[in-house]
């Protein structure tokens, strides 16, 4: 399924979440702390890496500093609505 692109994202402090917003959606919580036992994933645990999220270019999703992102589906699919 195709969602909207991600204008923002940031990164508060504890449970290792991220919070994207989707164009015409709002803010999504998305948890990827489960992500840090995979090797490719597990600097997620150094707090000032995971504090250097980004949205790629377009829009079409969050990558950390090495190049770990979150399949597109994953990124909107596990995340949940804000509140």
């Amino acid at each position: 399924m195709l969602h909207s692109k991600i204008s923002s994202v940031t990164t508060p402090l504890g449970n290792f979440r991220l919070l994207p917003v989707f164009d015409g959606e709002g803010e999504r919580a998305l948890d990827i702390k489960p992500y840090a036992s995979d090797p490719w994933y597990g600097e997620l645990l150094d707090v000032a890496c995971f504090k250097k999220v980004r949205i790629l270019d377009g829009g079409s999703g969050a990558e950390l500093p090495h190049g770990q992102d979150i399949a597109v589906h994953e990124r909107y699919d596990l995340s949940v609505p804000v509140a």
